[in-house]
């Protein structure tokens, strides 16, 4: 999507996305090897009764959908960041898991009117409406001059 096609109070929708235990464990080997993220067996005796996802793995898949459904193709260039990044729900291997973006705010920057900013949060919600990450952030986009 364009900067432009993005307005307050828009829904974006993205998914699903199928967590497989493969995926879930690869990345965790890879960037957060805690035990409850890579040994079924571990996971399976702790708190959580198995193994869940990392919370990293799980942004990672809401910044995938987000791309495939408003960023690609788009002018956006950086993120200055996040204001609340949560994971409130644990994601397993099996879930189903689908993007609610809701745009709280597109406008052109005061500074740089060249930019266009975007906040935005993002729900990331399992095959039984229970959100797995919530997070509010801004995109940036290289804009044209005004005029």
């Amino acid at each position: 999507m364009k900067f432009a096609e993005f307005h307050a109070g828009q829904i974006i929708e993205a998914g699903p996305h199928l967590v497989t235990e493969a995926e879930l464990v690869q990345f965790a080997k890879a960037y957060d090897p805690q035990w409850f993220h890579v040994d079924p067996a571990l996971a399976a005796k702790g708190v959580f009764g198995g193994l869940i996802a990392s919370g990293w793995y799980t942004t990672a898949i809401a910044m995938r959908l987000a791309v495939d459904a408003a960023l690609a193709g788009s002018e956006s260039f950086a993120s200055p960041g996040l204001k609340y990044l949560k994971w409130p729900n644990p994601v397993r291997p099996g879930d189903s898991l689908r993007l609610v973006a809701e745009v709280l705010e597109a406008r052109r920057s005061e500074k740089r009117p060249d930019t266009g900013i975007l906040r935005w949060r993002w729900q990331l919600l399992n095959q039984h409406d229970l959100p797995a990450l919530d997070l509010e952030g801004t995109t940036l986009f290289k804009l044209g001059a005004p005029g």
